[in-house]
């Protein structure tokens, strides 16, 4: 059974539904989670998209992302997506950082973005990852710019973004 996706307006309110594939083919806005992933060292996971997905394949992306279903908030799906992607024996806390307009980076997805902190153990699902690794910031940033194509197009945007927010808590 396909999933089911709330299509939002420009200011995130609801205005219908419809499958999966429906909103993708449509280019409809619609509602997704990205959840940055820390280890004590400050390295962050990044996940390598399964081969089978349908969009960005064998990219490198956040530590754990997934669509908002229909009639869920943020939150659950956060919790629902990390379970499902990553497979922990526990669930960390996870922490609202901010929210991304919905954008072409994004694929006219609403992006609201955590972050979390924990090393595992980690049992990631083969149907949505291929591989996952940790990663300085610094080296990750490098990479953004020596071999962009191996990244999905959201992960540079969000962690831009990321990175603007912090700066802005910090002269608060």
């Amino acid at each position: 059974m396909e999933d089911i996706f709330d299509i939002v307006d420009e200011n995130d309110q609801v205005i219908g539904n419809a499958p999966r594939s429906e909103v993708h083919a449509k280019g409809a806005r619609h509602r997704a989670v990205h959840i940055f992933v820390f280890n004590t060292q400050g390295e962050i996971l990044l996940q390598l998209r399964s081969a089978s997905k349908d969009k960005h394949p064998c990219t490198w992306d956040t530590s754990c992302c997934g669509h908002v279903d229909s009639g869920e908030t943020y939150d659950i799906a956060a919790a629902r997506e990390f379970q499902e992607e990553l497979g922990p024996e526990q669930l960390p806390e996870f922490q609202a950082i901010g929210k991304c307009d919905a954008c072409e980076a994004t694929g006219q997805e609403f992006v609201t973005v955590y972050k979390c902190y924990t090393e595992g153990p980690f049992h990631p699902c083969p149907d949505e990852i291929d591989e996952l690794r940790w990663i300085s910031p610094k080296e990750m940033e490098e990479e953004f710019r020596s071999v962009p194509e191996t990244y999905a197009p959201a992960l540079p945007y969000l962690w831009s973004r990321y990175q603007s927010i912090l700066v802005e808590q910090r002269n608060d």
